[in-house]
C-alpha cells in the first residue's frame, strides 16, 4: 500500500478514527492516499481540505468534470498512475460517458487532438497546467493572458492554477511514499457539500 507504516481503520483512535470516519467508504475503504497520512492525522485534514476546496467545492465556477480532466492531465505527465486512475474514474462518472471519457484520456496520453476531444478553451486550460507542471519557474504573466483570450476568467483562472497545483502535490505525495492502489475503491468522490462533516473519500 506504502513504502511506511500506516494505522488501519481498525486501530484508529482519537483524531485518527475522526477523520478516518470522515473519509470512510464502502466496507469501511479508506484511500491509500489518505491512509498514507495515518502517521500524522492534521497532514491528512490538510490535504482533505485542499482537495476538497480545489476539487469540489460549491464556489467553484469551472465544472468539476473539467477540474477532473486537469487533474488526470497533471498526473499523466507525472507518470502517477495511481492519481490517473482515480481520476479517470472520477471523469468517466461525471461524463457519464466512458466513451467521450476514453476518448480525452487517449488525446491526453498521446498529447494530440486535445481541442478536438475537449474544446479550445479546455486545451489552453491544459497547456497552462502543463508549463505550471513541467517549468514552473518559467511562468509569465502571458500565460495568464492567454487563458483570458480563450474565454476564462481570473477567478476561474484561480481555479485552474490551484488545481494544477494539487495535482502536483497530490501526485508527489503518492510518488514520493510508494502509495499504490490495491484495496482501493475507484471514481468516488465527496458530496457537494463543503462542510467537511460531509466528506466522503476522494
Amino acid at each position: 500500500m506504502t513504502w511506511i507504516d500506516t494505522i488501519a481503520f481498525e486501530a484508529a483512535e482519537g483524531k485518527l478514527k475522526t477523520l478516518y470516519e470522515r473519509v470512510t467508504g464502502p466496507d469501511r475503504n479508506v484511500d491509500n492516499i489518505m491512509a498514507a497520512h495515518s502517521l500524522r492525522p492534521h497532514t491528512m485534514e490538510g490535504h482533505m481540505a485542499l482537495y476538497k476546496a480545489v476539487l469540489h467545492h460549491y464556489g467553484n465556477a469551472v465544472p468539476k468534470w473539467v477540474l477532473e480532466v486537469i487533474g488526470v492531465h497533471v498526473s499523466l505527465i507525472n507518470d502517477c498512475r495511481y492519481c490517473v486512475e482515480h481520476h479517470f474514474a472520477g471523469l468517466t462518472r461525471l461524463l457519464k460517458d466512458a466513451g467521450r471519457a476514453n476518448a480525452i484520456c487517449a488525446a491526453l496520453e498521446s498529447g494530440t487532438g486535445i481541442a478536438a476531444a475537449t474544446d479550445d478553451r479546455i486545451a489552453a486550460a491544459l497547456a497552462y497546467a502543463e508549463k505550471l507542471t513541467r517549468a514552473p519557474a518559467g511562468m509569465t504573466e502571458g500565460d495568464v493572458s492567454d487563458l483570458r483570450r480563450a474565454g476564462w476568467t481570473d477567478g476561474e483562472i484561480l481555479e485552474i492554477n490551484q488545481v494544477a497545483a494539487y495535482f502536483n502535490y497530490a501526485n508527489r505525495t503518492v510518488l514520493g511514499l510508494g502509495i499504490g492502489l490495491e484495496g482501493d475503491v475507484l471514481g468516488l468522490s465527496p458530496g457537494d457539500s463543503d462542510d467537511p462533516e460531509n466528506w466522503s473519500h476522494a
